[in-house]
């Protein structure tokens, strides 16, 4: 059956001004990062991005090495894009990245021009796209110069393959001005970072925050659940369908840890005086930075979808919250 969108999807859902720019981010955007592979089942996967486009969520990101394999879930979400999505492109945020290894050989990795502006071709055709809304370096290189690195972001925009230009994973307040100075310099102005950062995980409280502040650059958060350990999922063992026992790459019992689980159970405890899950107070939570554009959520389930939505739907927090929540956490 034909897809038609819900013509309530922008009425619940919050958007919020990335950075200094004009254009205005879901709260909650939806990553491809896991669940999009050639193993995914395909009727899941446009089950959820249906359900995530009606319930206002419309910027899907993805990166040139999600999968698996490498490209999958491009290519998956480009079938989808096409089949389901044509009509919508103008409502879309569609994003990729490349900065991690590829294809094999000293072009297939890093920061270099030759790798960035071959991997922003190879991830437009793996989508069917004429362009992406965002194109990101995914992490800083070392060995090659910034000046080089951002030139090439400034290119892949100039040329009409990218509207807006990205970074992720630029922690550190060097890394983070250097990048947005050279592309303001170029005219093509930094419009957001991807950083990791989660009630766990607060590395981005140092420099980051701050820095993006200053440079007037959005932020959007990957793993704000922890990989689901900020959830209700694990407060009663770890589920056979878990990833934990299913896969284990990025999640396994040793990460898990008793110690964290203990602290998710009081910070739930918190979640459920404010009327929301372990999730939404998680996600909530690192929303009510101002710096903090949008969250980027993953999910195998439209439930779970649906239940991080709601989670823009509050994000203050009285002093008292933030002080119980800080004493867990410390």
């Amino acid at each position: 059956m034909k897809y038609s969108a819900e013509k309530s999807r922008y009425e619940a859902m919050k958007y919020n001004r990335c950075g200094n720019s004009g254009l205005l981010l879901p709260a909650v955007s939806f990553g491809m990062w896991h669940n999009f592979g050639h193993s995914a089942d395909f009727e899941n996967c446009r089950a959820l991005l249906r359900r995530a486009f009606d319930l206002g969520i419309c910027h899907f990101d993805l990166a040139n090495n999600y999968g698996p394999p490498y490209g999958a879930a491009e290519e998956v979400t480009g079938r989808l894009l096409k089949q389901d999505f044509s009509n919508y492109r103008d409502e879309l945020i569609v994003s990729s990245k490349a900065g991690y290894d590829m294809w094999a050989g000293p072009y297939g990795n890093w920061g270099s021009r030759k790798y960035l502006v071959a991997s922003c071709d190879q991830s437009l055709k793996r989508l069917g796209l004429d362009y992406v809304d965002i194109f990101y370096h995914h992490r800083p290189d070392p060995d090659t110069p910034i000046e080089e690195t951002m030139g090439a972001l400034d290119y892949i925009v100039r040329s009409g393959r990218a509207l807006y230009a990205g970074i992720s994973n630029y922690y550190t307040a060097d890394q983070f001005k250097k990048a947005a100075g050279v592309l303001n310099e170029l005219g093509t102005p930094l419009l957001i970072n991807q950083v990791r950062y989660n009630m766990l995980d607060r590395r981005v409280e140092n420099e980051t925050l701050k820095t993006a502040n200053e440079t007037g650059t959005g932020l959007i958060v990957f793993s704000p659940l922890e990989q689901g350990i900020l959830t209700d999922r694990y407060l009663k063992g770890i589920p056979d369908d878990s990833r934990v026992k299913t896969d284990g790459r990025f999640l396994n019992e040793e990460r898990l840890g008793a110690n964290k689980i203990e602290r998710v159970k009081k910070l739930a405890a918190i979640a459920e005086t404010r009327g929301q899950n372990m999730a939404q107070l998680a996600l909530s939570w690192v929303l009510r930075h101002n710096e903090v554009t949008t969250v980027l959520v993953g999910a195998s389930k439209t439930s779970q979808l649906e239940c991080c939505a709601q989670a823009a739907e509050n994000t203050e927090f009285s002093a008292d919250e933030l002080a119980a929540i800080e004493a867990i956490l410390d």
